[in-house]
């Protein structure tokens, strides 16, 4: 059987599919390459998106040798066997770690040397932002590349491109399915190509559902009446329309949506819409996103139609979306405040609040700012009304 994902990873720029902000001509990767000075560097973006693929062509511009590595299986010995292969040498490797957020302090350790002195180049890849998991160190001596999920064009192209290669027919309905269910991911979209066409050269939507009942989608690829409908079960869920949320509910489910990526929108709405109007809502919709990743369809249907109808049928507030996006606005306008010293750490004249009944008056902030704003709405109501009954009695506080 053929390896489609072999067979189609391009070789070149010009064949490289999606990410011309890196891989177009006239970009800053490729000026840097051009000139020879390609910088170590770690590229990172959703499966599929080509990160592999891209350090093999850099490699090859650079006519470097390559070697890959997973980090999650890499040894310290198999770096330093490369090392010292290539001390003196004149060219120098392209190593390439993936998974590379997973590389211990240790490994990391090992790499600052060569990368000072620039006789390897190194290249990671990894589907979160490596930022978070590199030293200080691995950051200032290299660069961040941000890879994007391909769009519906790019994959479509590539699906394109492996049927002629391979002589294979898909209808409109089935390639719409094909690229859409992929959500962004070559790789996984060549991989059912791949398999569904093993005995079967005309490939109907029916066929490709049996290999892929449901979506991949996470709600990071190309608008369409897909979207349409996660919204319109949304905005039916924040309108409290429990029969409208319902069915758009089923309607996703029939078309295929991934209940995972439903289970996620739901946890996001129960603090968005919902909040301390009811905090239950957030606990529901956590278990509702547990429990469908560990059951699927079809019973996971029921556990979605119950948190959509809970969620619907909840008194509504935005107070902590509107509070922590005021706030955020604050601090990027430059209110960068000084603690003050009493809630420093280790402070002897810190007051602690549960030796005064529970609230004491102290400063907490060094300039008057306020963000949140309680609702008369469900639960959030009676926290706005204990914080107003405290504040009123402040002075009366007496040390228990």
């Amino acid at each position: 059987m053929a390896d489609f994902t072999y067979l189609l990873r391009p070789k070149v720029f010009e064949d490289f599919v999606g990410q011309p902000h890196l891989a177009a001509q006239g970009s800053s990767l490729r000026r840097l390459l051009q000139n020879q000075e390609m910088p170590h560097a770690f590229f990172y973006g959703p499966p599929g998106c080509g990160k592999t693929t891209l350090a093999r062509i850099i490699a090859s511009e650079l006519d470097a040798p390559f070697y890959e590595f997973n980090a999650t299986s890499l040894k310290i010995d198999q770096l330093r066997k490369i090392f010292s292969q290539y001390e003196n040498a004149l060219q120098k490797p392209l190593i390439f770690i993936d998974e590379v957020h997973r590389l211990a302090k240790n490994q990391q350790e090992v790499l600052l040397p060569v990368m000072e002195n620039n006789s390897c180049l190194i290249i990671g890849a990894s589907t979160e932002n490596p930022y978070f998991s590199l030293t200080a160190a691995m950051r200032s001596r290299s660069m961040l590349f941000e890879l994007k999920a391909h769009t519906d064009e790019d994959l479509r192209a590539l699906a394109n491109r492996a049927c002629d290669r391979e002589g294979l027919s898909l209808d409109e309905e089935a390639m719409k399915y094909l690229v859409i269910s992929s959500n962004g991911d070559a790789r996984s979209m060549l991989k059912l190509l791949e398999f569904v066409s093993v005995d079967n050269k005309e490939i109907s939507l029916k066929d490709l559902k049996s290999l892929r009942p449901y979506s991949l989608n996470d709600g990071t690829g190309e608008a369409s009446v897909h979207y349409d409908l996660i919204s319109a079960m949304i905005k039916s869920i924040r309108g409290s329309d429990p029969d409208a949320a319902v069915y758009y509910l089923a309607r996703l489910i029939e078309g295929g949506e991934n209940p995972a990526f439903i289970a996620r929108r739901l946890v996001i709405l129960a603090s968005e819409d919902v909040g301390n109007a009811n905090p239950q809502a957030l606990t529901l919709c956590t278990s509702t996103m547990t429990s469908v990743a560990q059951i699927g369809y079809p019973e996971a249907r029921i556990i979605l139609s119950q948190a959509v109808i809970y969620l619907s049928a909840s008194p509504k507030s935005n107070s902590c979306y509107n509070a922590i996006n005021q706030a955020q606005e604050a601090i990027r306008e430059g209110q960068i405040l000084e603690i003050p010293k009493t809630i420093q750490q280790n402070n002897k004249d810190y007051l602690y609040p549960h030796n005064f009944g529970g609230w004491v008056d102290q400063e907490y902030l060094s300039k008057n700012l306020h963000f949140v704003e309680f609702k008369p709405i469900g639960y959030e109501a009676k926290m706005g009304e204990w914080l107003q009954k405290i504040r009123e009695n402040k002075g009366n506080n007496e040390r228990r």
